[in-house]
């Protein structure tokens, strides 16, 4: 009966759909009947009609050696001729047929010598369509059949990854001690490679069910994404892995599904749609909502709704009664924004850039549709932002730090406040991220974030840094950003007009805790055209200790002043009756330089412009103190001076009680930097021999 399987299977598929009750309750029982005969004989009957071939002589002979000669002969039922059968019947609609299908999978896949799930891909198309369906109980025998078949997939990858993991053991227990008994006890626990272990040969078509699961995901999206949305957390957090999968048709089937499930909750209603009808009380209401709930649910939208049909400017409109309120309800659905948050952040622990980067795209598009829901949430995941600053992919910071801003722009000053703060505590703690990654973290924040807004609060913080070495290199860092970065361009001309308020109050803000560092402090002043304050600061310098620091930061500026930043003080050369000051200032460098390449640039550019120098400040009169009233120059300050707003001698006192506190602390720590320690000093030497030579 096995041999002719085929044709009674497909009979009884049949037979289990037809309208009469008495031709279904006799295949019902014709059917039971065949399963008892498959379940006990499938996996070793061979049929009588396969008969041995005669024996040789010789071989009856051969005792020990007769069944080496005879060929293993195949059993009647095979399963490699019924799943063509078995996958063209998968897609049909019938309730009845599909239960009879399910049925006799289940106990296909129960016969273990039959190893069905290796078939796997062959029907699984179809047994996902059953889910679909309107019969309840379809789905359910067909939800218990798949969670069958995923147990027995686990229990094969835990054997085969126990035998590989005992392999291994076994190998580093031969090397090590022979015959030990560790390793006696180890052959006890797991299997050796004589014994056979169930699962430990099947062949699991993992690619081709991975096509299958995200193929049928994209067609539930086009059919029934509503009903695909409640599952969107559990869904992104195996879908997005699979966007970084070495196989390439798994990888496209990933992105295409992932591009479908984005496609349709962006196109959901969203705060923003809301928004215009919401007068400011309400939005503390629906925050606080949001927030009690801890997810976005029923009850949230239909306050809501209640809301905006109270509130409404057009109440003809939006007719309060209580049907409608519940209708409104009823047909939008909504997405679990903190399950949602929470698996994506999760994801940034994965390996793949891929993956890494397609979280945070997506964790940019759900806090673009909804700020408040996501800033709900985002006390848990700012540490995981932040610590993803440091992640080694350039494209996996450049995203963190669109999702950084695109936060702080919609929140608090008080967040963008600790942000900033935060910002600087990692860059003090983690010195290679702020040299590897400083620079480009700060372009992209003044490309997002308002440059002002980002350097005065960065100045705040720092001027109270305590960490003087750390307060140094940061304004270090921020000073040549200022100077040369082209997204900060409008500051930097914002900084050379301080004829206004705002910009006087800005220079300030900066000035105080750029004193921290030397140079920048001077290069400050040189871009704001404040000449006369910079010639004063380079009074101080002469109480300072010329460190290798210094002098490199120097020569540093010297090649700043011939780039196309500063064409507007080379420029300024040729009027040396209006900017007397800048000629001393650029002299004052060139007298700190020791006979460098920079020395040299300087020099040719003094000395191109030397005679009309010399020519007006000859008759100048004698520098002003700090204190006087030289700062006070009509054709600088103008009519913001009467404000009152720089008062210089408070700011040089300033920066030369910051370098005080920066020599004493140097002098603690051991009085490094100077020119006795010399092997920096030494290479600057050698260059500046060279470039005599």
């Amino acid at each position: 009966m096995l041999v002719y399987f085929n044709h009674i299977f497909d009979a009884l598929c049949k037979l289990g759909a037809d309208s009469e009750l008495s031709v279904k309750n006799g295949a019902e029982l014709l059917d039971r009947l065949i399963k008892d005969i498959v379940a006990e004989s499938a996996a070793t009957y061979v049929s009588v009609l396969e008969s041995n071939p005669p024996l040789s002589p010789d071989q009856k002979e051969l005792d020990g050696k007769m069944t080496e000669g005879v060929p293993n002969l195949p059993t009647a039922f095979s399963l490699p001729r019924f799943i063509p059968l078995l996958k063209e019947r998968i897609w049909v609609v019938n309730p009845f047929t599909r239960t009879f299908l399910v049925g006799w999978i289940t106990l296909l896949d129960s016969i273990p010598d039959l190893e069905l799930v290796t078939y796997l891909p062959e029907f699984l198309g179809g047994l996902l369509k059953f889910l679909s369906g309107n019969n309840a109980d379809v789905r359910v025998v067909t939800q218990n059949c798949l969670d069958r078949f995923l147990n027995e997939i686990k229990r094969i990858a835990r054997v085969k990854k126990g035998i590989a993991e005992s392999k291994k053991s076994k190998g580093d227990d031969d090397a090590g001690e022979v015959g030990s008994v560790t390793a006696i006890d180890d052959e006890d626990e797991v299997s050796s490679e004589d014994d056979w272990v169930p699962g430990q040969d099947v062949q699991v078509n993992y690619k081709a069910i991975l096509e299958i699961l995200t193929a049928t995901l994209d067609s539930q999206l086009d059919i029934c994404p509503e009903e695909v949305l409640p599952f969107t957390p559990k869904i992104l957090a195996h879908l997005l892995p699979a966007m970084a999968s070495g196989v390439e048709p798994i990888r496209q089937a990933a992105a295409r599904v992932n591009t479908s499930l984005m496609e349709y909750v962006v196109s959901l209603t969203d705060e923003s749609d809301l928004s215009p009808n919401q007068p400011p009380s309400r939005v503390p209401t629906s925050l606080t909502v949001d927030r009690t709930e801890g997810t976005t649910s029923a009850r949230a939208s239909l306050s809501s709704s209640r809301e905006i049909d109270v509130h409404s400017p057009t109440p003809a409109n939006h007719r309060r009664t209580p049907t409608p309120a519940t209708s409104v309800v009823t047909p939008q659905p909504d997405l679990d924004y903190a399950a949602a948050v929470n698996s994506l952040t999760l994801l940034f622990l994965n390996d793949h850039e891929a993956t890494r980067v397609a979280a945070l795209t997506w964790l940019i598009m759900l806090h673009r549709k909804a700020p408040r829901k996501i800033v709900a949430f985002n006390d848990g995941t700012f540490p995981a932002l932040l610590k993803t600053l440091s992640d080694p992919a350039e494209a996996v910071v450049t995203k963190d730090l669109q999702l950084l801003s695109q936060i702080s722009r919609n929140s608090e000053d008080d967040y963008f406040s600790n942000f900033m703060v935060s910002l600087l505590q990692l860059f003090s703690t983690d010195r290679k991220l702020l040299e590897m990654r400083g620079n480009l973290i700060i372009r992209q924040l003044c490309m997002t974030l308002s440059p002002e807004r980002i350097y005065r609060t960065l100045a705040e913080t720092i001027e109270k840094e305590e960490d003087l070495e750390f307060a140094s290199i940061m304004v270090q860092n921020l000073n040549n950003n200022l100077i040369t970065a082209p997204e900060l361009a409008d500051l930097r001309k914002r900084l050379r007009n301080l004829e206004t308020k705002d910009g006087q109050m800005f220079f300030v803000a900066l000035f105080r805790s750029w004193c921290y560092n030397a140079v920048a402090t001077f290069s400050l002043c040189l871009l704001a055209q404040a000449y006369e304050a910079a010639y004063n600061l380079l009074q101080i310098f002469a109480e300072l200790e010329m460190t290798v620091n210094i002098l490199i930061q120097i020569d540093k500026l010297v090649q700043l002043i011939e780039s196309p930043v500063f064409t507007y003080l080379r420029l300024q050369l040729l009027e040396p009756e209006k900017y007397p000051y800048l000629y001393k200032c650029l002299y004052g460098l060139l007298m700190l330089l020791p006979q460098s390449s920079a020395f040299a640039a300087l020099k040719n550019r003094l000395n191109s412009v030397s005679s009309i120098g010399f020519l007006h400040t000859g008759s100048r009169p004698s520098v002003t103190t700090a204190g006087t009233s030289g700062y006070d120059r009509p054709n600088r300050l103008g009519k913001g001076r009467e404000d009152g707003i720089i008062r210089w001698d408070q700011l040089l006192e300033k920066f030369r009680s910051v370098q005080e506190r920066a020599r004493r602390a140097q002098r603690l720590m051991g009085g490094g930097g100077g020119f006795d320690d010399g092997a920096e000093f030494s290479d600057l030497q050698r260059l500046s021999l060279g470039s005599a030579a």
